[in-house]
């Protein structure tokens, strides 16, 4: 099998909006890479503990991150089966857009209000997530005691790579 790859997240900036890109090769069908992004069961393995989603345009949804971090609410913006799902999110994560494609090739988009420490926050936060999702593709999601072990060691390793490649 081949190995999943994550591309270097980049970023664009207009005036204080922050849009982020990432595009993960992932050697998996896309049924499992789907309900890993887009089921309350998959988003536990890697990302957060989906309180509420209800799987449809205009569907609640609500994101509690398992790192210690906070819930937040939201809507379902878009959503094709097995192609596109988007969560727009009160508050510090914005429009988060997961596009899948043949092949298969995970294209993600997180576009959200803030500066530049948090532009790097994000991309650090979503590079280390998408590690998450490729081992949990590969039948190593995480469980209550690996969120509990999560130290910010990777994340502050990752964001002072992205720190050093500015634009």
């Amino acid at each position: 099998m081949t190995e999943s790859r994550i591309e270097q997240g980049t970023s664009r900036t207009e005036g204080t909006t922050r849009t982020l890109h990432f595009t993960l090769t992932l050697p998996h069908p896309v049924e499992k890479v789907w309900a890993a992004v887009a089921t309350p069961e998959g988003l536990t393995g890697w990302l957060a503990a989906a309180d509420v989603l209800e799987p449809r345009l205009g569907g609640a949804v609500t994101l509690r991150w398992l790192n210690g971090g906070a819930a937040y609410r939201g809507r379902v913006t878009a959503w094709d089966v097995e192609r596109v799902a988007e969560y727009t999110l009160e508050g510090l994560h914005g429009r988060i857009r997961f596009h899948l494609e043949p092949g298969t090739i995970l294209r993600f988009t997180n576009e959200f209000e803030g500066d530049d420490a948090l532009r790097l926050d994000c991309l650090a936060g979503w590079h280390e997530h998408f590690l998450m999702l490729a081992d949990a593709l590969d039948g190593r999601p995480m469980t209550a005691d690996g969120w509990a072990a999560w130290t910010r060691e990777r994340w502050q390793t990752l964001r002072d790579t992205y720190a050093a490649a500015r634009p």
